[in-house]
């Protein structure tokens, strides 16, 4: 069987996933367009918790629960769109407010949070532009927020970096893409979207 290091190419043939070919979908922050001006993004990932029982001098370990890690997202300041005003109108309209006086009883709740932000969509794509692997943060808010720095010595462009929190995320494979081939035969299982309560 010929691997993807060791063939021949032709047009018609498929690189591996490549890190750079990406796109960002984010409703409150770009209007639902792409987030042209992502610089990098982490991918969902989980862990599943554990419990451990000893017998005598044994260890046995059986799963827990499945908790999601959250993601960070470089963004660059292009001043237009205004990224800074941007992500800060996103805590803003999740509920947080500045102390004032006793009466402002308004807090961050995750409805007002989750309605700011909207759907956030992680899309890798091909050479060609489709869609080889798409994931979906559900319950999304923003846990941390940093505009980043200055110095007279650096000619960089300036960046935001945010951390997302998230309850889950739809994982779904491109059209053209294998999908999980030992779920392929189980009747009422779809072999390429995962996790989803669709």
């Amino acid at each position: 069987m010929a691997t993807f290091w060791s063939k021949q190419y032709g047009r018609e043939d498929r690189d591996p996933k490549r890190g750079f070919r990406f796109k960002i979908t984010f409703e409150g922050l770009n209007d639902g367009e792409i987030v042209w001006f992502a610089k990098k993004v982490g991918k969902p990932g989980f862990s599943i918790t554990e419990v451990g029982h000893s017998y005598l001098n044994h260890k046995f370990y059986f799963p827990g629960r499945v908790e999601w890690e959250p993601i960070s997202m470089t963004l660059v300041d292009p001043v237009s769109p205004g990224a800074v005003a941007q992500t800060n109108a996103l805590v803003v309209s999740s509920g947080y407010q500045v102390p004032g006086s006793a009466t402002d009883l308004q807090t961050i709740s995750k409805g007002k949070s989750n309605a700011s932000i909207g759907n956030i969509q992680i899309d890798q794509i091909d050479a060609d532009g489709a869609v080889v692997e798409s994931w979906s943060l559900k319950n999304v808010f923003v846990k941390s927020l940093k505009f980043g720095e200055l110095a007279y010595e650096s000619d960089e462009l300036i960046e935001i970096e945010l951390e997302l929190r998230y309850d889950w995320a739809v994982c779904e494979i491109g059209d053209d893409v294998d999908g999980a081939r030992q779920l392929a035969d189980q009747q009422g299982v779809d072999p390429k979207t995962f996790y989803s309560n669709n």
